[in-house]
């Protein structure tokens, strides 16, 4: 079993690689976009962070919705609704007053988090988006989780594959945003969104 409050007090150490690598994503956005990703990225764990502060943990449902909510107010084009969607999507993945919960509960909590974020996006992997992370270190969590891993290691099955999907997008085309206008002048160069994701799993593995 795992306590359900010391997992989510691991996003604090996500939030915090976000802002100790803001200047690597605003480069990477700099070469594709309009270099604003890390910067917004770095609103957005803080307005989540303020939400955790404020809330508690009394009531996990009440917190994700709030961390969404803050997150969605953080502006910056698409990132904020996106991040807000993922916690909202928690909140659908979790009873109100859990506690304790097994690494299959978290792993589960995770793919709720990811649904609400495909929900609003759409986008598939193979699309260079925050998705060819997102989605490996979830599928990655899930079948460590239902092999009967712990969840220390399961966690780090989910970091690796975030990390790889990260890398990956490296050698793809943009489906989305503005990068798609720049044809393969956008290879050898990672997505922001996904290597924001990188970060997140490899707080929550930490």
């Amino acid at each position: 079993m795992a306590n359900l409050t010391s997992f989510v007090e691991r996003f604090r150490k996500s939030f915090q690689l976000i802002r100790d690598n803001v200047e690597i994503l605003t480069a990477l956005d700099a070469k594709t976009g309009d270099g604003d990703h890390g910067v917004t990225m770095v609103r957005i764990v803080d307005k989540a962070e303020a939400a955790m502060d404020t809330k508690g943990f009394g009531d996990f449902v009440a917190l994700f919705k709030a961390m969404g909510m803050g997150a969605m107010s953080a502006g910056g084009g698409s990132a904020g609704p996106l991040m807000g969607q993922f916690f909202m999507g928690l909140a659908n993945g979790i009873p109100a007053d859990a506690e304790n919960v097994d690494t299959l509960a978290i792993a589960k909590l995770m793919e709720a988090g990811y649904q609400g974020m495909f929900k609003f996006s759409k986008a598939e992997v193979g699309a260079r988006t925050m998705m060819d992370a997102l989605k490996p270190g979830v599928d990655a969590l899930l079948a460590a989780a239902e092999a009967g891993k712990d969840l220390e290691t399961a966690l780090a099955d989910a970091r690796d594959a975030a990390v790889a999907g990260a890398k990956a997008t490296e050698q793809m085309l943009a489906k989305f945003g503005r990068a798609r206008n720049l044809g393969d002048r956008v290879l050898g160069s990672a997505d922001p969104g996904a290597t924001s994701w990188s970060y997140i799993f490899t707080g929550l593995c930490d």
